[in-house]
Formats: structure tokens, C-alpha cells, sequence
């Protein structure tokens, strides 16, 4: 056993600079290694027992093996480097890991975006991370003062800095997270805290991304490419119209009807704007004003992303419904599907990072499909990101195409397969990425469980066709085994309570 109760932040810093320090929270539980060992061993037999039944009940399910392998692997991110927490049990994190340090601090907002394993799984830890962002990331100068939450929360936790700026995705997926974690948890109290600072970050949209308040992201919008989309497009557009949902529900709750209004009309603004102004007749797109003379770079135009729904997709795992009508998104899915999957990419030409190559399959983050690709397209839009392939997976299961679905699946685990790869590590910007941790999407998308501790409701609608069906479940409440025989449901508890 080890301990090393005093941490620093050693990385990022100029010669001048001193070094923070912090107690990690196992210190709080071991000050010393042998509390650590003295710990293991008096819990053993408990910790062995309650390990096999989890296993167990996330191996022994119906769903296919793939899909457990990539739920199962992509969650031992969560016992990796890349993830602490801060003496007072805060969540904190990194992007993913470098060999000395992690790789891009700071629980990034719009590569956590994507993360759902820690909601489900340890719901308390999620919820410190959102609380962290609210009580600590209004912290970048005076668009700070205005709703602007640095897109990376600094350690020691309270520190400003001015350099940082929001990011429109990450931001906006904040309010949707709120939302959705709260229903699973189903008590209003931290709720109640965080709403005032999350209805500040869903209105500095007014400042930044709409300020014409008609329902469509205009503005510069930072997101997790790296770059600043211009104008209206499917990424941020799909995420404004999720966190108003999102905030209108929430209002609504906790009685600020006016507010709540206020909301439900930008909806409906939006969402004829969006319809109207970026559905091409197959997918969604950015709008694009400019000529070749003057386009700013990094921008992806005409093309079929690979993210133009997640907002979507975020918003349907919270119970949000539609944001559009359904058939545009059925349709804009099965587009990402048909022209960025690739069985082989040996063909493909990328000049960027290599996640996938030669005889592999994978999902490029964009293609241009009708032409029209910008000379400068966005950096990253060649490259395969299994965090964005899990993403596009389970929306396509969500919405019953499950052999589109499976066939990504299969696809990452045929490039993670132990000899090409590390099957417990995918790597993006560093080794152990979180973005890979979308992967536990596919157990609720293709169980169609859902489950509302608000409501006290919980229903089960396989995806996957048969007689008898069951599958792993998580709540803040209770784990087990969700069951359908005979057209009956049932929730079989190891631990724990339904609601």
C-alpha cells in the first residue's frame, strides 16, 4: 500500500510560480499506508463479494458482447489517473492522461459533455462536478461577471482566470446535466442551489451566442473541436435549444412560470429556425454566408457532422423529447451513419492524428458528402474519436437502428481488440480520455430503460429483439438487473432500493 496525503500542481506552471498544494480525499479516509492496507483487508471479503456481483450482473446480460466489453472497458477510466477528487469528495478531472501529468485539466466541460458513466455509476461524484462548475467557474474576467463559465475548473478550487473564456457546448450541456441528473436523483435541494447560477449560464447565450433572443446561436461559439463554429450551426444550435428545454422545465418546477414562459417561446422560435434555416433535406448544416474570399477558417459549412444531434441526444436521455421533428432526426442520423462510417479507411486521406487506419473501420467527425468541403476545414474533421463513435451509437440505437448501432461497436472493438491496441485505454488527447466513457449510453439506449426518480416511474423497452431480455442497471438509488419476461417487467436489486 502507498499514501501520499499532500498533492500538488506541478504541471502548467512558470518557473515563478508556486506549486498549490491539496489533500487528496483517500487521505481523508487513509492518512497513512497502512490505514490503506488495514482498510483493504478488513473490508476484503465485502469488496471481493460486492465486485463478482457487479460483474455479474453487467456480463450475464442480453445485450451483445461488444456492447459490454465497451461499457465495461471504457469505465475503468473512473479508476484511472485521469480522474481525482479533492479533500471535500469533488469530482475533478483531466481530459485524459500524458506519461508525467494529465493531459488538458480541469474537468472540461465539453469533453465531459459526453461522459455518462460517472452519472450513473457514482451520481454523487457527477453532481459534486456540476456544483464545482457553478460555485467556481464564473471566474474568467469580466465576462465571467456576465454568465460565462470557464469551459476548465482550476485547482486549488476559487482562483480566477482571466485568460479563459466559455465554451458554448460544454456550457450549455451543464444546464442539460442538471436536469438530467436531477430527475435521476429526484430531490430538489441541490437543484434548488444550483438553478440561480445555471439560468446565468443559459442566459449569457443572450450576450454571446443569441443576442437577437430569437432562438438560434449565432454568435462565436467555442467548442470542443478547438475552434470557434461562426454562425448558426447544428452543434451548439441542437445544445441551445436542449438547456432551454431543459431550464423551462426546471423553472417551471420550482415556480418561476415567467421564466419558464419566457423559455417555451424561444423554443418554438428556435426550432422553426432551425428547421427552417439548417436542415438541407438529409442532415444538418451549418449556414454559410460567406464566399471562399472571406470564410473564416476551421468551420465544416455544408458538411455531415458526425455531433450535429448530440444536443438532441442529450436532451432525449433526460426525457426532454424532441427538440425538431423526429423525422429530420431520424433522417440526419442515418445520413452520419451513411456517409462517415467507413468499413476501411485505407482509402481515406488524413493529416492529422491516426485513431484508425489502413483495414479498420471508423467514424470520421465530418465528411462532405454534396461537396462544398472549405479549404480550411475544421482541424480535427478527418480524425475518429471513439467518444463521438459511442455518442452517434447509441443515439442510432436510441432511435431503433441498432445495426447501424452495433456495427460502430464492433468497429472500435475490432481497432481495441488487444493486439492493435490497448482495449482498456482509448485514446484521444492523452491515454485513459473520458470522452470514451459516452460508451455507457448504449446500456439505457438499447434496454430503453428509462427511469424517473421525480415521478418515482422506471419502464423498460428493449431494442433487442427476443423472448426474455435483462441487463445492468445503475441509479443513485439501487443496482441490479432489469428483467423483461412474458411482457413483464421487473427490477431484480443487489443493492440498494428502486427509488
Amino acid at each position: 500500500s502507498w499514501s501520499f496525503p499532500q498533492a500538488e500542481r506541478y504541471w502548467d506552471l512558470a518557473p515563478d510560480m508556486a506549486r498549490h498544494g491539496w489533500m487528496p480525499h483517500y487521505a481523508t479516509r487513509f492518512p497513512k499506508a497502512e490505514d490503506a492496507a488495514r482498510g483493504f483487508f478488513g473490508d476484503y471479503e465485502s469488496l471481493v463479494s460486492r465486485t463478482r456481483k457487479f460483474e455479474e450482473a453487467l456480463f450475464t446480460s442480453t445485450l451483445p458482447a461488444e456492447v459490454l466489453q465497451s461499457v465495461s472497458a471504457t469505465s475503468s477510466i473512473l479508476h484511472s489517473p485521469t480522474v481525482l477528487r479533492l479533500q471535500d469528495g469533488t469530482f475533478w478531472a483531466w481530459e485524459g492522461c500524458g506519461p508525467d501529468a494529465g493531459c488538458c485539466p480541469g474537468s472540461c466541460s465539453h469533453v465531459w459533455n459526453y461522459s455518462l458513466a460517472q452519472a450513473f455509476l457514482f451520481p454523487e461524484m457527477q453532481r459534486s462536478m456540476r456544483a464545482a462548475e457553478y460555485r467556481h467557474s464564473f471566474n474568467c474576467g469580466p465576462r465571467g461577471l456576465e454568465g460565462a463559465l470557464n469551459f476548465r475548473v482550476l485547482i486549488p478550487l476559487g482562483g480566477d482566470n482571466p485568460l479563459w473564456h466559455a465554451a458554448s457546448d460544454g456550457q450549455l450541456g451543464g444546464v442539460v446535466q442538471l436536469y438530467r441528473d436531477w430527475r435521476l436523483d429526484g430531490g430538489d435541494e441541490i437543484l434548488a442551489e444550483l438553478w440561480p447560477s445555471a439560468k446565468r449560464a443559459l442566459e449569457f447565450s443572450w450576450l454571446q451566442w443569441d443576442r437577437d433572443r430569437d432562438g438560434l446561436s449565432e454568435g462565436d461559439q467555442h467548442n470542443t473541436y478547438d475552434i470557434n463554429f461562426q454562425g448558426p450551426n447544428p452543434l451548439t444550435q441542437f445544445f441551445y435549444l436542449a438547456a432551454l428545454r431543459a431550464g423551462e422545465e426546471i423553472a417551471r418546477h420550482l415556480g418561476d412560470v415567467e421564466t419558464a414562459d419566457r423559455y417555451a417561446a424561444l423554443i418554438a422560435s428556435g426550432r422553426e429556425k432551425t428547421e427552417a434555416r439548417l436542415w438541407n433535406g438529409e442532415y444538418f448544416i451549418q449556414e454559410n454566408p460567406y464566399t471562399e474570399a472571406d470564410a473564416p477558417k476551421y468551420q465544416h459549412g455544408h458538411g455531415c457532422l458526425s455531433d450535429q444531434v448530440f444536443g438532441q441526444l442529450a436532451a432525449s436521455l433526460a426525457g426532454l423529447g424532441d427538440l425538431v421533428d423526429g423525422d429530420m432526426i431520424r433522417s440526419a442520423l442515418a445520413a452520419i451513419f451513411r456517409h462517415n462510417f467507413r468499413a476501411k479507411l485505407g482509402d481515406h486521406e488524413n493529416l492529422q492524428r491516426v485513431y484508425a487506419a489502413a483495414d479498420e473501420p471508423g467514424l470520421l467527425l465530418c465528411s462532405w458528402p454534396k461537396g462544398g468541403r472549405p479549404h480550411y476545414p475544421f482541424v480535427y474533421s478527418d480524425e475518429v474519436w471513439t467518444g463521438i463513435e459511442y455518442q452517434v451509437a447509441t443515439h442510432l440505437a436510441l432511435e431503433g437502428m441498432v445495426e447501424e448501432s452495433l456495427a460502430i461497436v464492433r468497429g472500435i472493438r475490432q481497432r481495441y481488440d488487444g493486439l492493435r491496441r490497448n482495449p482498456w485505454n482509448e485514446v484521444e488527447c492523452g491515454s485513459h480520455y473520458a470522452r470514451a466513457m459516452a460508451a455507457y449510453g448504449l446500456l439505457p439506449a438499447l434496454s430503453g430503460l428509462r427511469y424517473d426518480a421525480v415521478k418515482k416511474e422506471a419502464t423498460l423497452d428493449p431494442k433487442i429483439a427476443g423472448d426474455s431480455f435483462r441487463c445492468f442497471f445503475s441509479t443513485p438509488h439501487g443496482w441490479g438487473q432489469a428483467v423483461k419476461e412474458g411482457g413483464e417487467t421487473r427490477f431484480e436489486l443487489i443493492e440498494g432500493s428502486l427509488f
